[in-house]
């Protein structure tokens, strides 16, 4: 496989600017709009050239590249810490038991409640893949490359790791949530909100939404029927969460109702179960399986598939061409983890 991911650089711009048109709307970490992405760039290219010890407001961007043909076919992002500058609103789903002796009846309503419990975490997300890409577990090594640079740069992120999926949209490009609650108070549609969280980020969101309790049972079918629903192309995305370890609690997003994954950092599965070994070897084959394989600090990271063996003395090694992905030589450490 001659696929690698790694840091985004100003050159990967018309690739990720094309691939952000296909996405379809409502898929803020990557909206199809120029000045927003060139931005995401140019502070994910600052954020790999800092040194800091501690997690911050940081934003990591990455692409996944074909080497033999220099095509971009895939991106994804991390995120250091959310709700440093904002609050970082989601609504928490939760229940509130009422009892009347006189009816002699017990009523448990479900309700919404804006929350700022997740504020601190560190997320994960912007994964799209190329359509023509989606064989041969490539969404696997896009998405699994982000644990391992956590891995790798562990002080610069929270305790807990966050993932929010995007919510059901109608076929006319409409939110049945978002209609439902914030479309009553922004005095706009999906689509414009959509637009203009894409240049301007969510913050107007927190400004205007209600922030009293809000009963489902008032909302209507189309509204209930979605809470904490993915997109039905963010359900391949929803398992490859779960596989790490993530779960959906009681989160969803306030923008579109899609649920928000969440799992403490040390029990994401690609970061407890990756090892780190010293390269004692690289030979023009190796006989071994096929593992994903990481190395490098901030923008030197690469990730990538490979052959690995690991030896008696305690080092692995990898063929020449695996090594050539990720920059290393003898001497140098590694992550390898199965696939």
């Amino acid at each position: 496989m001659s696929f690698r991911v790694r840091p985004v650089g100003s050159d990967d711009f018309p690739a990720i600017y094309e691939m952000a048109k296909l996405t379809g709307g409502g898929f803020t970490n990557l909206p199809p709009d120029r000045g927003a992405l060139v931005e995401k760039i140019i502070r994910s290219e600052r954020c790999f050239a800092e040194q800091v010890a501690e997690p911050g407001d940081e934003l990591f961007m990455f692409v996944l590249e074909n080497v033999e043909t220099g095509q971009i076919r895939g991106t994804c992002q991390v995120f250091g810490m959310v709700g440093t500058e904002h609050p970082f609103y989601s609504y928490r789903i939760g229940t509130l038991t009422q009892t009347s002796k006189a009816l002699g009846k017990t009523f448990r309503a479900e309700m919404l409640n804006l929350s700022t419990d997740l504020e601190g975490s560190s997320e994960v997300g912007g994964l799209f893949l190329h359509p023509g890409e989606r064989a041969g577990g490539l969404g696997m090594l896009l998405a699994r490359s982000r644990y391992l640079f956590i891995k790798l740069h562990r002080e610069r992120f929270g305790k807990r790791v966050i993932a929010e999926l995007r919510g059901v949209i109608d076929e006319g490009g409409g939110s049945p949530f978002w209609d439902a609650i914030a479309g009553r108070f922004f005095g706009m549609n999906f689509q414009e909100a959509d637009e203009f969280n894409a240049a301007h980020g969510t913050q107007f969101i927190a400004d205007l939404m209600p922030k009293t309790p809000i009963y489902t049972a008032m909302l209507p079918e189309s509204a209930t029927h979605v809470l904490g629903i993915p997109h039905p192309s963010g359900r391949a995305a929803m398992r490859m969460l779960e596989r790490e370890g993530f779960r959906h609690d009681c989160y969803i997003d306030i923008f579109d109702g899609g649920p928000t994954m969440t799992c403490a950092t040390e029990e994401v599965r690609s970061i407890r179960e990756s090892q780190a070994l010293v390269l004692g070897a690289v030979e023009e084959r190796v006989e071994g399986p096929n593992m994903m394989v990481a190395a490098g600090a901030r923008a030197g990271f690469a990730a990538a598939c490979g052959n690995v063996r690991h030896d008696p003395d305690g080092t692995g090694a990898l063929d020449r061409r695996t090594a050539g992905l990720l920059g290393i030589a003898p001497g140098d450490t590694f992550l390898s983890m199965s696939r």
